[in-house]
C-alpha cells in the first residue's frame, strides 16, 4: 500500500469527523435557540451586562442536569457570529449549553448522543431514527413554544402556545411509549404529556418540580 495514499485518508478521515462533530454542536444550539422562542421575543431577560466568563457560563450549562451529569457533561457556548466553541469536553456522552441571554427566562438544556441525532432530524426536517430513545434535561425550566407544531416562531390563535417550567424530555420512542401519555393541544403541563403528537418530532415532556 502507498503510504503516503493510506496517511492522506486518515487524514480526511479525521477532518470528517471533526466536522461532524462541529455540525452536531453547531445543531445543538440551534435547537436550544428554537426550543427558547418566546411570545414577546423582543423582550430583554434584562439590560445589557457584561459578556459572562467561561466558567459563568459553564455553571450555567451544568445547571441544566444532575450534577453527576453535568459534571461529566461536554460543555459548548454559541458566540456572537453563531459559532460554537467547546469550552469543556465531556466523558459521559452529554452536551450541555448555557441559558440564552436573549430570552426572559433559565433555559439551559443537556441533550445524550441519542437526543442529538434527533435534534439534528428536527432541524433537517428529517424523520428522526425510530425507537432510538434520548433523553433531554431543561431542569432551570424552559420558555414557552407551540405544542402542536415543532417549527413555529411565535404563538398564533392556533398553534397552543404553552409553558413550561423545569422539565426532562424523552424522544425517539416509538408510538406505543407515547400512547401511554395525554396528547391534548393545551395539555396540564403539571403531569406528563406529548408535545407535538402525532408528528414524526412527538415526545414525552415530563415536569420535575
Amino acid at each position: 500500500m502507498d503510504v503516503s495514499y493510506a496517511g492522506q485518508n486518515k487524514h480526511q478521515g479525521e477532518m470528517a469527523m471533526q466536522t461532524r462533530m462541529t455540525s452536531g454542536m453547531l445543531l445543538l444550539g440551534f435547537a436550544a435557540l428554537s426550543l427558547t422562542m418566546l411570545a414577546n421575543a423582543d423582550t430583554p431577560k434584562a439590560e445589557a451586562k457584561a459578556a459572562p466568563t467561561d466558567a459563568e457560563l459553564i455553571k450555567s450549562a451544568m445547571s441544566a442536569a444532575p450534577a453527576a451529569v453535568g459534571k461529566g457533561a461536554t460543555i459548548v457556548a454559541m458566540e456572537a457570529d453563531g459559532k460554537m466553541r467547546v469550552l469543556r469536553k465531556g466523558t459521559n456522552g452529554f452536551t450541555c449549553m448555557p441559558d440564552n441571554p436573549a430570552t426572559p427566562g433559565p433555559d439551559p438544556m443537556c441533550a445524550d448522543e441519542n437526543a442529538m441525532e434527533w435534534i439534528h432530524a428536527w432541524v433537517g426536517h428529517k424523520t428522526p431514527t425510530a425507537g432510538k430513545v434520548g433523553l433531554m434535561y431543561m431542569l432551570e425550566g424552559g420558555t414557552d413554544a407551540s405544542n402542536t407544531d415543532p417549527f413555529a416562531e411565535k404563538p398564533t390563535t392556533e398553534n397552543h402556545w404553552i409553558k413550561t417550567g423545569p422539565h426532562v424530555m424523552v424522544v425517539g420512542a416509538d408510538a406505543s411509549f407515547y400512547n401511554q401519555y395525554p396528547k391534548a393541544a393545551d395539555p396540564n403541563t403539571s403531569v406528563p404529556y406529548i408535545m407535538w403528537a402525532g408528528t414524526p418530532y412527538q415526545h414525552v415532556m415530563a415536569p420535575v418540580k
